[in-house]
Protein backbone atom coordinates (compact mmCIF):
# COMPACT_ATOMS: atom_id res chain seq x y z
CA UNK A 1 0.00 0.00 0.00
CA UNK A 2 1.06 3.71 -0.94
CA UNK A 3 3.63 4.52 -2.91
CA UNK A 4 4.62 5.47 -6.82
CA UNK A 5 3.75 3.07 -9.40
CA UNK A 6 5.06 3.42 -12.71
CA UNK A 7 3.93 1.42 -15.88
CA UNK A 8 3.11 1.39 -19.53
CA UNK A 9 0.47 1.14 -21.88
CA UNK A 10 -3.00 1.38 -21.49
CA UNK A 11 -6.01 0.33 -18.77
CA UNK A 12 -4.54 -2.98 -17.66
CA UNK A 13 -2.48 -0.97 -15.89
CA UNK A 14 -5.50 -0.25 -13.85
CA UNK A 15 -5.58 -3.45 -12.46
CA UNK A 16 -2.34 -3.39 -10.82
CA UNK A 17 -2.94 -0.02 -9.56
CA UNK A 18 -6.58 -1.47 -7.58
CA UNK A 19 -4.17 -4.38 -6.86
CA UNK A 20 -1.57 -2.23 -5.13
CA UNK A 21 -3.30 1.11 -3.93
CA UNK A 22 -0.28 3.52 -4.58
CA UNK A 23 -0.53 6.60 -3.67
CA UNK A 24 0.23 7.99 -7.52
CA UNK A 25 0.25 6.57 -10.74
CA UNK A 26 2.77 7.08 -14.02
CA UNK A 27 1.89 5.64 -17.31
CA UNK A 28 4.96 6.50 -19.63
CA UNK A 29 4.82 5.37 -22.84
CA UNK A 30 6.12 6.82 -26.44
CA UNK A 31 2.86 6.74 -28.20
CA UNK A 32 1.20 10.40 -27.79
CA UNK A 33 -2.27 7.93 -28.68
CA UNK A 34 -1.78 6.64 -24.96
CA UNK A 35 -1.59 9.85 -23.29
CA UNK A 36 -5.12 10.52 -25.30
CA UNK A 37 -6.52 6.99 -24.32
CA UNK A 38 -5.64 7.96 -21.00
CA UNK A 39 -7.33 10.83 -21.38
CA UNK A 40 -10.37 8.83 -22.74
CA UNK A 41 -10.49 6.70 -19.48
CA UNK A 42 -9.87 9.52 -17.06
CA UNK A 43 -13.34 10.71 -18.44
CA UNK A 44 -15.22 7.68 -18.10
CA UNK A 45 -14.07 7.30 -14.55
CA UNK A 46 -14.94 11.26 -13.88
CA UNK A 47 -18.52 10.36 -15.35
CA UNK A 48 -19.52 7.71 -13.38
CA UNK A 49 -20.88 7.12 -10.13
CA UNK A 50 -20.36 3.17 -10.62
CA UNK A 51 -18.88 0.28 -12.81
CA UNK A 52 -22.21 -0.45 -14.98
CA UNK A 53 -22.38 3.50 -16.18
CA UNK A 54 -18.52 3.44 -16.95
CA UNK A 55 -19.22 0.07 -19.05
CA UNK A 56 -22.30 1.63 -20.63
CA UNK A 57 -20.21 4.80 -21.95
CA UNK A 58 -17.34 3.03 -22.60
CA UNK A 59 -19.24 0.57 -25.16
CA UNK A 60 -22.47 3.68 -26.03
CA UNK A 61 -25.04 0.92 -24.83
CA UNK A 62 -28.75 1.77 -23.63
CA UNK A 63 -28.86 0.63 -20.10
CA UNK A 64 -31.41 1.86 -18.28
CA UNK A 65 -30.74 2.28 -14.06
CA UNK A 66 -27.38 1.35 -14.78
CA UNK A 67 -26.39 1.79 -11.48
CA UNK A 68 -29.01 0.51 -9.84
CA UNK A 69 -28.04 -2.74 -7.31
CA UNK A 70 -24.74 -2.74 -8.83
CA UNK A 71 -22.70 -2.09 -5.66
CA UNK A 72 -22.32 -5.47 -5.03
CA UNK A 73 -23.03 -7.16 -8.06
CA UNK A 74 -19.95 -9.64 -9.78
CA UNK A 75 -18.59 -8.31 -12.84
CA UNK A 76 -20.15 -11.25 -14.39
CA UNK A 77 -23.49 -10.30 -13.98
CA UNK A 78 -22.70 -6.63 -15.16
CA UNK A 79 -21.08 -8.06 -18.63
CA UNK A 80 -24.65 -9.84 -18.69
CA UNK A 81 -26.08 -7.18 -18.54
CA UNK A 82 -24.52 -5.16 -20.65
CA UNK A 83 -24.45 -7.55 -23.43
CA UNK A 84 -28.36 -7.39 -23.43
CA UNK A 85 -28.19 -3.68 -23.79
CA UNK A 86 -28.43 -2.32 -27.24
CA UNK A 87 -26.16 0.17 -29.00
CA UNK A 88 -28.98 2.87 -30.23
CA UNK A 89 -28.30 6.16 -32.15
CA UNK A 90 -28.85 7.69 -29.28
CA UNK A 91 -27.05 5.92 -26.50
CA UNK A 92 -24.01 5.91 -29.06
CA UNK A 93 -24.12 10.13 -29.82
CA UNK A 94 -24.56 9.97 -26.25
CA UNK A 95 -21.61 8.28 -24.77
CA UNK A 96 -19.53 10.49 -27.67
CA UNK A 97 -20.54 13.44 -26.53
CA UNK A 98 -20.05 13.12 -23.23
CA UNK A 99 -16.57 12.25 -23.39
CA UNK A 100 -15.73 14.24 -25.79
CA UNK A 101 -17.52 17.46 -24.20
CA UNK A 102 -15.72 16.15 -20.94
CA UNK A 103 -11.77 15.54 -21.52
CA UNK A 104 -12.04 19.25 -22.96
CA UNK A 105 -12.06 19.99 -19.19
CA UNK A 106 -9.43 18.33 -17.77
CA UNK A 107 -6.47 21.16 -18.29
CA UNK A 108 -4.74 19.38 -21.11
CA UNK A 109 -4.29 21.58 -24.16
CA UNK A 110 -5.98 18.99 -26.73
CA UNK A 111 -5.72 19.98 -30.80
CA UNK A 112 -9.08 18.91 -32.90
CA UNK A 113 -6.68 16.11 -34.17
CA UNK A 114 -6.48 14.83 -30.51
CA UNK A 115 -10.09 15.41 -30.21
CA UNK A 116 -10.55 13.22 -33.48
CA UNK A 117 -8.28 10.62 -32.24
CA UNK A 118 -9.92 10.63 -28.65
CA UNK A 119 -13.62 9.80 -30.71
CA UNK A 120 -11.83 7.23 -33.03
CA UNK A 121 -10.64 5.17 -30.11
CA UNK A 122 -14.01 5.86 -28.46
CA UNK A 123 -15.93 4.62 -31.67
CA UNK A 124 -13.51 1.43 -31.73
CA UNK A 125 -14.97 0.12 -28.44
CA UNK A 126 -18.24 1.34 -28.95
CA UNK A 127 -18.23 -0.27 -32.50
CA UNK A 128 -16.67 -3.81 -31.95
CA UNK A 129 -18.61 -3.87 -27.89
CA UNK A 130 -16.94 -6.23 -25.44
CA UNK A 131 -15.79 -8.07 -28.71
CA UNK A 132 -12.92 -6.19 -29.29
CA UNK A 133 -9.68 -7.47 -29.49
CA UNK A 134 -6.14 -5.80 -29.52
CA UNK A 135 -4.94 -4.91 -32.77
CA UNK A 136 -1.63 -3.50 -34.06
CA UNK A 137 -0.45 -0.90 -37.02
CA UNK A 138 -3.48 -2.05 -38.99
CA UNK A 139 -3.10 -5.74 -38.48
CA UNK A 140 -6.26 -8.21 -38.12
CA UNK A 141 -6.31 -9.61 -34.62
CA UNK A 142 -4.74 -13.06 -34.41
CA UNK A 143 -7.07 -15.50 -32.61
CA UNK A 144 -5.34 -16.22 -29.26
CA UNK A 145 -5.48 -12.50 -28.21
CA UNK A 146 -8.17 -12.59 -25.65
CA UNK A 147 -11.77 -10.33 -26.23
CA UNK A 148 -12.27 -7.17 -23.30
CA UNK A 149 -14.92 -9.54 -22.55
CA UNK A 150 -12.53 -12.27 -22.08
CA UNK A 151 -10.31 -9.90 -19.96
CA UNK A 152 -12.99 -8.73 -17.89
CA UNK A 153 -13.96 -12.18 -16.74
CA UNK A 154 -11.15 -13.60 -16.40
CA UNK A 155 -9.62 -15.20 -13.09
CA UNK A 156 -5.76 -15.40 -11.94
CA UNK A 157 -4.42 -18.52 -10.64
CA UNK A 158 -5.97 -18.34 -7.17
CA UNK A 159 -9.00 -18.19 -8.99
CA UNK A 160 -10.03 -14.93 -7.89
CA UNK A 161 -11.54 -12.36 -10.60
CA UNK A 162 -8.73 -9.60 -10.86
CA UNK A 163 -9.86 -6.92 -13.48
CA UNK A 164 -10.13 -3.38 -12.18
CA UNK A 165 -14.15 -3.63 -12.74
CA UNK A 166 -14.44 -6.69 -10.23
CA UNK A 167 -14.59 -5.08 -7.56
CA UNK A 168 -16.86 -1.75 -6.79
CA UNK A 169 -14.72 -0.72 -4.00
CA UNK A 170 -11.16 -1.41 -6.98
CA UNK A 171 -13.22 1.00 -9.19
CA UNK A 172 -14.23 3.27 -6.37
CA UNK A 173 -10.31 3.51 -5.31
CA UNK A 174 -9.14 4.11 -8.86
CA UNK A 175 -12.04 6.91 -9.62
CA UNK A 176 -10.92 8.96 -6.45
CA UNK A 177 -7.38 8.48 -7.76
CA UNK A 178 -8.67 9.88 -11.20
CA UNK A 179 -10.81 13.13 -9.81
CA UNK A 180 -7.77 13.93 -7.88
CA UNK A 181 -5.55 13.92 -10.98
CA UNK A 182 -2.92 11.16 -9.41
CA UNK A 183 -3.01 8.36 -12.64
CA UNK A 184 -0.74 11.16 -14.81
CA UNK A 185 -0.47 9.48 -18.26
CA UNK A 186 3.30 11.03 -19.98
CA UNK A 187 4.55 10.75 -23.13
CA UNK A 188 8.32 9.49 -23.37
CA UNK A 189 10.96 7.01 -24.53
CA UNK A 190 12.12 4.47 -21.75
CA UNK A 191 15.62 4.90 -22.72
CA UNK A 192 15.50 8.69 -23.10
CA UNK A 193 16.95 10.88 -20.99
CA UNK A 194 14.41 12.32 -19.66
CA UNK A 195 10.88 11.51 -19.26
CA UNK A 196 11.59 8.95 -16.60
CA UNK A 197 14.15 10.45 -14.71
CA UNK A 198 12.05 13.46 -14.54
CA UNK A 199 9.29 10.96 -13.16
CA UNK A 200 11.69 9.54 -10.14
CA UNK A 201 12.64 13.96 -9.59
CA UNK A 202 8.86 13.97 -8.86
CA UNK A 203 8.87 10.65 -6.91
CA UNK A 204 10.83 11.76 -4.55
CA UNK A 205 9.87 15.31 -4.48
CA UNK A 206 6.52 14.33 -2.99
CA UNK A 207 8.67 11.86 -0.51
CA UNK A 208 7.21 8.45 -2.23
CA UNK A 209 9.05 5.70 -3.49
CA UNK A 210 8.87 3.42 -6.10
CA UNK A 211 6.93 0.28 -5.45
CA UNK A 212 6.06 -1.16 -8.66
CA UNK A 213 7.21 -0.78 -12.47
CA UNK A 214 4.93 -2.44 -15.10
CA UNK A 215 7.28 -2.83 -18.14
CA UNK A 216 4.94 -5.44 -20.30
CA UNK A 217 7.55 -6.10 -23.04
CA UNK A 218 8.66 -3.37 -23.79
CA UNK A 219 12.48 -4.17 -22.68
CA UNK A 220 12.39 -6.73 -25.10
CA UNK A 221 12.60 -3.83 -27.83
CA UNK A 222 14.71 -1.51 -25.79
CA UNK A 223 17.08 -4.78 -26.29
CA UNK A 224 16.45 -5.07 -30.06
CA UNK A 225 17.26 -1.22 -30.41
CA UNK A 226 20.55 -1.60 -28.31
CA UNK A 227 19.13 1.01 -25.65
CA UNK A 228 18.57 -1.47 -22.59
CA UNK A 229 21.11 -0.41 -20.63
CA UNK A 230 20.35 3.36 -20.67
CA UNK A 231 17.30 2.22 -19.46
CA UNK A 232 18.08 -0.01 -16.71
CA UNK A 233 20.89 2.83 -15.69
CA UNK A 234 17.74 5.29 -15.13
CA UNK A 235 15.82 2.37 -13.33
CA UNK A 236 18.88 2.21 -11.03
CA UNK A 237 18.48 5.92 -9.53
CA UNK A 238 14.73 5.74 -9.32
CA UNK A 239 13.89 6.02 -5.56
CA UNK A 240 12.46 2.50 -4.78
CA UNK A 241 10.58 0.83 -1.89
CA UNK A 242 12.66 -2.16 -0.34
CA UNK A 243 10.13 -4.94 -1.69
CA UNK A 244 9.65 -2.65 -4.95
CA UNK A 245 9.19 -5.12 -8.31
CA UNK A 246 9.17 -5.28 -11.55
CA UNK A 247 6.17 -6.41 -13.74
CA UNK A 248 6.74 -7.95 -17.10
CA UNK A 249 4.37 -9.52 -19.76
CA UNK A 250 6.56 -12.28 -21.83
CA UNK A 251 4.47 -13.63 -25.20
CA UNK A 252 5.92 -17.46 -26.30
CA UNK A 253 4.67 -16.50 -29.93
CA UNK A 254 7.42 -17.26 -32.03
CA UNK A 255 10.00 -17.44 -28.98
CA UNK A 256 11.23 -19.76 -26.59
CA UNK A 257 8.60 -21.14 -23.64
CA UNK A 258 8.60 -19.88 -20.76
CA UNK A 259 8.53 -22.68 -17.79
CA UNK A 260 5.83 -20.06 -15.92
CA UNK A 261 3.14 -20.10 -18.71
CA UNK A 262 -0.01 -21.63 -18.20
CA UNK A 263 -0.92 -24.09 -20.98
CA UNK A 264 -3.45 -22.07 -23.23
CA UNK A 265 -2.55 -18.55 -22.96
CA UNK A 266 -0.52 -16.20 -24.97
CA UNK A 267 1.41 -14.38 -22.55
CA UNK A 268 2.98 -14.62 -18.84
CA UNK A 269 3.37 -12.10 -16.66
CA UNK A 270 6.44 -12.82 -14.33
CA UNK A 271 7.44 -10.02 -11.52
CA UNK A 272 11.23 -9.85 -10.36
CA UNK A 273 12.49 -7.69 -7.18
CA UNK A 274 13.73 -3.99 -8.77
CA UNK A 275 17.18 -4.23 -6.30
CA UNK A 276 17.57 -7.65 -8.03
CA UNK A 277 17.18 -6.79 -11.59
CA UNK A 278 19.15 -3.27 -11.13
CA UNK A 279 22.00 -5.70 -9.40
CA UNK A 280 22.12 -8.36 -12.18
CA UNK A 281 22.12 -5.35 -14.62
CA UNK A 282 25.01 -4.11 -12.72
CA UNK A 283 26.42 -7.76 -13.24
CA UNK A 284 26.07 -8.02 -17.04
CA UNK A 285 23.58 -10.84 -16.56
CA UNK A 286 21.27 -9.67 -19.11
CA UNK A 287 22.98 -10.42 -22.41
CA UNK A 288 19.73 -11.32 -24.21
CA UNK A 289 16.12 -10.71 -23.58
CA UNK A 290 15.31 -14.65 -22.66
CA UNK A 291 18.33 -14.47 -19.72
CA UNK A 292 15.72 -11.19 -18.27
CA UNK A 293 12.75 -12.88 -18.33
CA UNK A 294 14.46 -16.37 -16.76
CA UNK A 295 15.58 -14.19 -13.80
CA UNK A 296 14.13 -15.40 -10.63
CA UNK A 297 10.82 -14.17 -9.92
CA UNK A 298 10.39 -12.72 -6.49
CA UNK A 299 8.04 -14.78 -4.76
CA UNK A 300 7.92 -18.55 -5.88
CA UNK A 301 3.90 -18.19 -5.89
CA UNK A 302 4.41 -16.10 -8.87
CA UNK A 303 6.19 -18.07 -10.98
Amino acid sequence: RGGAYIGVGPDQNFSYIAALRPTIAFILDIRRDNLLQHLFFKALFELSPDRLTYLRLLFGRELDRAGHDEANAGIDALVERLDAAPVTVESREHALRSVREHVQTLGVPLSAEDLERIDFIHRSFIDAGPDLRFTSHGRRPQFYYPTYRQLLLERDRTGQQANYLASADDFRFLKRMQERNLVIPVVGDFAGPHALAAIGREVARRGERVVAFYTSNVEFYLMMDGVFDRFAGTVAELPRADNAVVVRSYFNRGRRGHPATVPGYYSTQLVQDMGEFVEGWRRGEYRSYFALVMAPASDPAVR
